[in-house]
């Protein structure tokens, strides 16, 4: 792989041809797996397969696939499809059409499209910072990219990687979450560790303490002590600037000028958006002029605070809590008071927020492997803008599949799932009692924040495992965790390579399963 070719433009009339086919397939995937399933498949590894195969193909302009970079370019487009599709466009406006506010629907939808092209932008401007490191192990990117070099270079790494793959198969048949146990091996052990905790704890805490975590808020108020130190410590990040350019010079190849700007930049967007919302969905006839400004920057600042915590989550787990983060948002605002229109709005907006930031980085840090790690500054640079604007097609495409298609849901009561766990929320309201144990366990969940770090991000991993009810993914985790130690220890960290190989393939694996089962789920 020669990386001082020019880059693959996104605008070739061949490559613009599949991203469009890939959008459309992936935005119909997505829809169709939210609704009836409840979850949103990587098809990272499905398109970079696709592309693949078109390179084989001795057909005219088709053989320009077995470039590595345009495979690259169709990865990012149906993973970004499909992720949008589901998570930030047809989830969130299933909660106004489930209370039962079809009027807000459509306002909502328009906020959320405009949220979810900011999210995206946003990573583009934080990624290869010190917050957002192109260097971070950001797993189902790491996966992606693994799978496209052994299909293009093949030999020993290609064969560690298959195995890997079959080891992952043959685990999710098992119905193990392989995803978590790869991600063991290539990840931050403090920040893993933190993370098995918390999903053990999640799992059999009514066994161990005869206490269900989730009946005192536990892992929510957790997760806001956590995300309040985060948001600290990237402040402190910013203001620190004598040794973000110390270590700008040597590793990112973006400045605190970039992380400024975004952050500027951001707010202002989603300021505006919630102002956009608010007025679309008619707020003003439910709440005073002073509740109206309350909810606009309440908003705002949620959606901002929530699209980090996910990204932060995303980029050192591969998993990211994004339903649960955004109903730690539904439950503040019950407690301050918003009337039930202005909750689905702000469910909706929160729950759009933090997807497409996390699925570009992945897609982004496939590419920057790819590329040589950054070896080539202008190839990456120039990488990275084609693949955003891979990213921004598949994103419009993925809108107007959902505007085609979200009233034949609806007419069929196909909605996410989890978009009755909102509207019950909405519906039944929140005690004083919750304030009072959101604080309390806010309290450890800042410490912990604040004992391991910004590099390690031990709070907010342990409240994502907190968040989620997987205790076989726990289990998989450390078992990951102390495989990897032995390992290293048996082989003087002479060969990590070939683990991060074998890793990406067991994501790999179990992403091709997964997907493949849903699909077939789907069909019954």
């Amino acid at each position: 792989m020669n990386n001082k070719v020019l880059h693959p433009r996104a605008l070739e009339p061949v490559t613009l041809l599949m991203i469009v086919l890939t959008s459309v397939v992936g935005a119909i995937i997505g829809i169709q797996l939210i609704t009836t399933l409840g979850i949103s498949a990587n098809t990272s590894i499905v398109g970079a397969i696709f592309a693949m195969i078109l390179g084989r193909i001795p057909i005219g302009k088709l053989v320009a696939f077995k470039s590595v970079h345009r495979q690259n370019i169709i990865q990012t487009a149906i993973s970004s499809a499909t992720f949008s599709a589901a998570s930030s466009l047809m989830l969130p406006i299933g909660i106004p059409f489930v209370l039962g506010y079809e009027n807000l629907v459509l306002p909502l939808f328009i906020g959320v499209i405009l949220a979810m092209f900011v999210d995206a932008l946003l990573l583009y401007k934080f990624f290869d910072t010190k917050i957002f490191p192109a260097t971070g192990t950001w797993p189902p990117g790491i996966a992606t990219a693994e799978a496209i070099k052994a299909g293009d270079k093949g030999g020993k790494n290609a064969k560690v990687l298959i195995g890997g793959v079959l080891v992952g198969i043959v685990g999710a048949v098992l119905k193990i979450p392989m995803s978590a146990f790869g991600v063991a091996f290539i990840g931050n052990i403090w920040a893993l560790t933190m993370f098995g905790v918390g999903l053990l704890l999640r799992g059999y805490s009514v066994q161990l303490f005869n206490v269900d975590l989730n009946e005192y808020y536990i892992p929510h108020g957790v997760m806001i002590g956590a995300g309040i130190v985060a948001l600290f410590q990237v402040v402190i990040t910013l203001l620190n600037k004598k040794s973000l350019k110390e270590s700008e010079k040597f590793v990112y190849s973006k400045g605190s000028k970039e992380i400024r700007q975004g952050f500027g930049a951001g707010f202002i967007a989603y300021l505006l958006i919630a102002i956009l919302i608010a007025f679309f969905g008619g707020l003003m006839s439910h709440m005073s002029f002073g509740m109206l400004i309350g909810f606009i920057v309440f908003a705002a600042i949620a959606a901002f605070v929530h699209e980090l915590i996910v990204g932060i989550a995303a980029m050192h787990a591969g998993w990211f809590p994004a339903f649960a983060v955004a109903f730690i948002t539904l439950i503040v605002g019950v407690l301050i008071g918003f009337p039930p229109p202005a909750l689905a709005l702000l469910a909706g907006y929160s729950a759009a927020t933090g997807v497409a930031f996390a699925d570009m980085g992945y897609d982004l840090k496939t590419g920057f492997i790819l590329r040589g790690n950054g070896s080539d500054p202008a190839l990456e640079k120039e990488g990275r803008k084609q693949q955003m604007i891979a990213g921004i097609l598949a994103f419009s495409i993925s809108a107007i599949v959902v505007l085609l298609s979200y009233q034949s849901y609806f007419a069929q009561d196909l909605v996410a799932p989890v978009n009755h766990v909102y509207a019950a929320t909405i519906q039944s309201g929140v005690t004083g009692d919750v304030a009072k144990q959101l604080l309390i366990w806010a309290i450890p969940g800042a410490l912990i924040q604040l004992i391991g770090g910004s590099k390690r991000q031990m709070g907010i991993l342990f409240a994502t495992g907190l968040l989620l009810i997987n205790p076989i993914a726990g289990w998989a985790v450390l078992l990951g965790l102390l495989l990897r130690t032995i390992f290293t220890y048996m082989t003087k960290g002479k060969r990590e390579s070939e683990m991060t190989v074998f890793a990406a393939g067991v994501i790999a694996g179990d992403a091709l399963y997964s997907f493949f089962s849903s699909i077939l789920k789907i069909g019954k």
